[in-house]
């Protein structure tokens, strides 16, 4: 079941700013298992499940990476703005949708064919303004007439598809997987405490929604669920990055090096003490890089002790990242189980 939510959620668009289709399918699937459901100034969906006066939040962000329109040619060519930590290479030779006034457009992004490069040319380090959107107009006027306009945003035209065992690949999946780990948690949890679920905005351009829903909510703890990058393919080693897919879900001690979150020590005992009882296979990681919502919120009201809950996603930030649905089933298993104690 968690498979097919992480397909709708993955396969929806939304990128940052723009998360609306995201808040539609999150309020159909956890309407019934809440007690209040509202969305905020900034845009997060909040869901509080009712209990004792000891609140945990659970954040998981909503949005994805993607681009903006920023200019039209004369010829119908379209100039963008990534809208998140684009690698550029990842972003070349890609199918994109355009979210224009009159609904979708397909798009391409296209760049100098590498057969028309000189040499020196072919070394260089490709850079976003090398690249373009081709929508097949010939005129500016065309790609008006499509709905397109400075400002519509654009995310990548790619679905979720099944791999091998319980692996499956997909865009958005930072952090689709998180959201799908929240949701299922809602459906499933039995807890004494008051659970604040927000599903955040624009985590991708700094972690905004997570430090105005933390501000408000002023909760006594709190865990982001979210992604973090194995170490356990070609191209990285496991001194960089430990962790590993189909061994559980990752407890984050440190993230960014320590720039970013060293998460609350009783709160990553809480984690480790329910996993434990549990016997619910897990990691521990110390991060050098990547934040989550947990960073930006453990700052908050004073400092609200905060700790990462992430799946191990290979390829965060390109439209073929891959997850083990394992890990999630183990990770919303850790939850309940968490959530039925203190920290």
């Amino acid at each position: 079941m968690v498979m097919e939510l992480l397909r709708r959620l993955s396969d929806a668009h939304g990128v940052s700013g723009f998360e609306e289709n995201l808040v539609d399918i999150i309020s159909s699937e956890i309407k019934p298992y809440v007690d209040e459901l509202s969305t905020d100034a900034m845009g997060n969906l909040i869901a509080i499940k009712k209990g004792g006066d000891f609140s945990v939040m659970i954040a998981a962000h909503m949005d994805e990476i993607g681009c903006m329109v920023q200019y039209i040619d004369d010829r119908g060519f379209i100039r963008f703005v990534p809208i998140g930590g684009w690698y550029t290479p990842a972003l070349y030779a890609q199918r994109v949708i355009l979210h224009g006034t009159k609904g979708q457009v397909t798009g391409v992004l296209g760049g100098k064919p590498p057969h028309m490069m000189k040499e020196e040319e072919r070394k260089k380090e490709m850079k976003i303004e090398d690249l373009f959107i081709d929508v097949g107009a010939t005129t500016a006027e065309e790609v008006a007439d499509l709905g397109i306009e400075i400002g519509t945003p654009i995310t990548i035209d790619r679905e979720v598809k099944p791999l091998a065992g319980k692996r499956i690949t997909g865009k958005a999946f930072d952090n689709r997987v998180g959201v799908a780990m929240l949701i299922r948690t809602l459906q499933q949890v039995e807890t004494p405490h008051t659970i604040y679920a927000v599903f955040t905005v624009q985590e991708e351009v700094g972690l905004k929604g997570a430090k105005t829903s933390a501000y408000a909510l002023n909760p006594d703890c709190a865990i982001a669920t979210d992604v973090t990058i194995p170490g356990d393919h070609p191209g990285i080693e496991k001194k960089d990055a430990s962790i590993e897919m189909g061994k559980g879900p990752v407890i984050i001690i440190v993230s960014a090096s320590g720039r970013g979150l060293i998460s609350d020590p009783k709160m990553v005992r809480w984690l480790r003490r329910s996993a434990e009882v549990a016997d619910i296979p897990h990691q521990i990681e110390v991060g050098t890089g990547g934040n989550t919502d947990a960073t930006i919120i453990h700052l908050e009201r004073g400092g609200i002790p905060s700790v990462p809950l992430s799946i191990a996603s290979r390829y965060i930030h390109s439209p073929v990242e891959v997850v083990d649905g394992e890990d999630i089933e183990n990770a919303v298993r850790l939850l309940c189980e968490t959530l039925k104690t203190k920290p």
